[in-house]
């Protein structure tokens, strides 16, 4: 008797993420999903789940990868807060100019279709999407910002950073994208400067 056709998960799944990142999850169908991955939709079901499972389990996927590359950047914090920040937003940079890759970022374009999403799915995306602002908020408190501070600039460079997937994604440049950082990190070095000061009176 003949085996189940095997296949690596690893590779369906981020076929499956690609998919999702590049049509977004409302304009992405099952069949979609079949063709990304090579497997039928009874395969699909039986071993990824419906679609609303498959998503979310693409989404983990997507903030865990990158997740891990932002905490890289962020983990010299401590010493150079606006390096970090600066290397938080080239993990960002670098994916938007890899040409293997589909423009912006999943998490944003995920959160900009919440009101098509379904409770379950939108609340994920909304977890997902607070990730950033927290280990922004954590990174700006080891670089001794006090916790007012570090939770504005937290939500604002998530801001930021969330804005560059959606400028990408509508054809901005790379030099523009650039510049959005450098106005933003400058702005970060400025507030650290006068919080150094005040503190040296």
């Amino acid at each position: 008797m003949a085996g189940k056709k095997q296949f690596d998960m690893d590779t369906v799944l981020d076929a499956a993420m690609i998919q999702f990142w590049r049509a977004g999850y409302a304009d992405t169908s099952v069949d979609d999903l079949s063709r990304a991955t090579g497997l039928n939709r009874s395969s699909i079901y039986s071993s990824l789940g419906d679609k609303d499972t498959l998503f979310l389990r693409c989404l983990d996927r997507y903030a865990a990868r990158y997740g891990d590359k932002y905490d890289a950047a962020l983990s010299c914090a401590v010493s150079e807060p606006v390096a970090a920040v600066r290397a938080f937003f080239d993990v960002t940079l670098e994916r938007i100019a890899d040409p293997e890759l589909p423009d912006g970022c999943l998490i944003a374009q995920s959160a900009m279709a919440i009101p098509v999403l379904s409770p379950a799915v939108a609340a994920h995306t909304r977890q997902a999407l607070g990730f950033q602002s927290l280990r922004l908020r954590a990174a700006l408190k080891a670089g001794r910002m006090t916790d007012q501070d570090a939770e504005a600039f937290a939500v604002h460079l998530a801001a930021v950073n969330q804005s560059l997937a959606v400028m990408s994604r509508a054809g901005a440049s790379p030099e523009q994208l650039l510049a959005i950082v450098d106005v933003t990190v400058d702005a970060l070095s400025r507030a650290l400067r006068a919080r150094n000061r005040a503190g040296g009176l």
